[in-house]
């Protein structure tokens, strides 16, 4: 499991450092609320984006977004509903998902933009 570990970290590593050339201003990582973990919270102008990242060694396990269930959407909303309630933030919240996945020596970084249409 380390090994699973250190590339989910690597993963979130490389996916703020996306974020931040992409001109997002990063509010929090590894937020927490009750039992939801929201990996980072970024803000674009009056846009606040709630980023799960999913990191995988290949594509073999089918694609990194298959793997939000809606059990934890349900918790991650509940989550930001605090987060900007808290903040007294006038936002409008998105949800991404940053898709990272290793072809040879390389990461290829998706980002799907709000990725949870159903909510």
């Amino acid at each position: 499991m380390a090994e699973h570990n250190e590339l989910g970290k690597l993963g979130e590593q490389l996916a703020v450092e996306f974020l931040q050339k992409n001109h997002y201003e990063i509010l929090e990582t590894n937020w927490t609320f009750q039992k939801a973990e929201i990996d980072i919270i970024v803000q674009k102008e009056n846009v606040l984006a709630i980023v799960e990242v999913k990191t995988r060694s290949s594509t073999d396990f089918g694609l990194p977004q298959d793997f939000v269930k809606p059990k934890k959407i349900q918790l991650l909303v509940k989550a930001v509903n605090e987060y900007v309630i808290s903040n007294d933030l006038d936002v409008t919240v998105r949800f991404d998902i940053i898709a990272i996945h290793k072809a040879g020596n390389e990461f290829i970084i998706e980002h799907l933009e709000d990725a949870f249409h159903h909510f």
